[in-house]
């Protein structure tokens, strides 16, 4: 078992190929750049931008804290990986952000030799539990997709107990005479009637708008709409009164959106969806993940969103 450095980077993406389902494998590469970069670095809404995974020994640090990662390698080649980080929100708790095993050497006692190594670095940072659930804005997963089974597995026998679950719902974006894809132009000119102007963010329009998201939901929804790579604002009397971002945590991803409570009700929320559906689809993303997802129906009638993926979240106390 070795700390995980810059010169493992290529090979874990390499495991995670050989590991992980279907839609995530495209995205490989960025699940890795994610989890190891400081906050602020990446994308950026100007476009993409470098990743710095910025790992030099075991750990990253950044505004969240230390960053261990451990990687099993036989051979010359990884064939394990745990990447874990300290809790942004709350230092006290450390989070399992990645774990992977190569399909031919699971159920060989790896896994759970690398998170228990990874809790005990934890625990050395100061943690007293350890969380798999995503770790906002740094995450790539709410938790464990249910379809990773050894994971589940190896959580399970590490001594983690089932938290919560949460779901992702998908979007369709190939057809174009879908819901999600189809034109905001009428709704646009209706809001500019009562006086809503809604527009591609811009450098002065995100100045006004991160400390009214930091006010009302959050800096973990801060970082996440700073790290993004598209953003979409209504503006009432130019001030912000709604947004919507994707690729905030990876580029298939929608979110986070929200409409202050004084501009609800007036069918802006569908309109910047769908105008961040537009912009993923451009790029050539087929199929948009919302996660995380809290109101259902709301996504259903508005893009046609459908639940797909499903993923428990575990949480288990460190005794120091």
């Amino acid at each position: 078992m070795e700390a995980f450095t810059e010169e493992h980077r290529d090979g874990v993406v390499e495991l995670l190929r050989r590991t992980l389902l279907t839609e995530d494998v495209t995205e490989a590469d960025e699940i890795v750049g994610r989890l190891r970069r400081p906050i602020g670095a990446g994308h950026g809404l100007d476009g993409p931008g470098p990743v710095e995974p910025g790992v030099v020994g075991p750990a990253v640090t950044g505004t969240g804290g230390a960053k261990p990662g451990l990687v099993e390698v036989e051979h010359g080649r990884v064939i394990g990986v745990v990447l874990a980080s300290i809790g942004h929100a709350d230092p006290s708790a450390g989070h399992l952000d990645l774990i992977a095993v190569d399909p031919e050497h699971q159920r060989k006692g790896i896994g759970s030799a690398l998170i228990a190594t990874a809790e005990d670095e934890l625990a050395a940072l100061g943690c007293t539990v350890v969380r798999i659930a995503g770790n906002a804005p740094d995450y790539v997963w709410p938790g464990v997709d249910v379809r990773y089974t050894p994971a589940v597995c190896a959580v399970v026998a590490s001594g983690y107990h089932h938290d919560q679950t949460a779901w992702n719902m998908t979007v369709d974006l190939t057809d174009p005479t879908s819901r999600a894809l189809r034109s905001t132009a009428e709704a646009e000119s209706r809001l500019i009637q009562v006086g809503i102007d809604i527009r591609t963010a811009t450098s002065e329009d995100l100045t006004a708008l991160l400390p009214v998201i930091d006010e009302e939901w959050g800096g973990a929804w801060v970082r996440e709409v700073a790290a993004a790579r598209g953003c979409h604002v209504a503006l009432k009397e130019g001030q912000p009164v709604a947004f919507a971002a994707w690729g905030g945590a990876r580029s298939s991803w929608f979110g986070p959106m929200g409409t202050l409570p004084a501009a609800e009700g007036l069918g802006i929320g569908s309109v910047l969806l769908r105008r961040c559906l537009h912009e993923q689809a451009s790029t050539g993303i087929t199929r948009a993940q919302i996660g995380w997802v809290g109101p259902v129906p709301f996504y259903s009638g508005a893009a046609d969103a459908f639940i797909e993926r499903v993923f428990f979240l575990y949480r288990k106390p460190l005794h120091t």
